[in-house]
């Protein structure tokens, strides 16, 4: 693999562990940003508000140097570093498991919360699509209408993916541009008469 390039889950899946009466309830989510995990997991605590704990670990960027765990009160490292672990063997990234527990009266121990917690983690990995992306950019592009075709040539070329478009006297284009291929796209587009291009973030 490409260092731009990472494997992800294609789209939310869901997992069920049970051990003695506590439930486990392992939900993974394809993310983005630190915006993306604190909106999930308000909707999840909105939404499982009488659950124990909603103990969760992510991971972010191609290169995998954003992460968190965290054990949401349950003991030190029994729950968030399980479920980072299971985010690390499966060589994922931009993705956050969260793991939502309903306690059943009988206390599992560290080592029983470990294990419910990975395996969680893992049924909820194994239940998704695990699908290969890489790091790419948003480009906002203005232009006026005689240059449609210079701008639409390049963005065949280079294959973009078009997120957004209006197409007026002044036209506006969003496209996704691979990061390692930004600046040489870019470029080839400052070089138009009358276009300009801007960097969504």
């Amino acid at each position: 693999m490409q260092e731009d390039t990472y494997l992800t889950i294609e789209a939310p899946s869901e997992s069920l562990y049970k051990e003695k009466g506590s439930k486990f309830i392992g939900l993974a989510y394809p993310v983005y940003s630190e915006e993306d995990v604190k909106e999930i997991m308000a909707e999840l605590k909105k939404q499982y508000y009488d659950a124990r704990h909603h103990c969760y670990a992510y991971s972010l960027g191609a290169d995998k140097s954003r992460y968190r765990a965290n054990d949401d009160g349950e003991p030190n490292h029994s729950a968030g570093d399980p479920i980072l672990g299971q985010i690390r063997s499966a060589n994922l990234s931009n993705v956050l498991i969260v793991v939502v527990r309903y306690f059943g009266g009988t206390k599992l121990g560290v080592s029983g919360l470990i294990n419910a917690y990975k395996t969680a983690a893992a049924d909820a990995i194994a239940n998704a699509v695990i699908v290969e992306k890489h790091e790419a950019s948003q480009l906002l592009i203005h232009f006026s209408y005689p240059q449609m075709n210079d701008v639409m040539s390049l963005v065949k070329e280079y294959d973009l993916d078009v997120k957004k478009q209006q197409f007026e006297l002044e036209c506006r284009l969003t496209v996704e541009v691979r990061k390692k291929l930004e600046l040489e796209v870019a470029g080839k587009l400052e070089e138009l008469e009358n276009v300009t291009i801007s960097v969504i973030e």
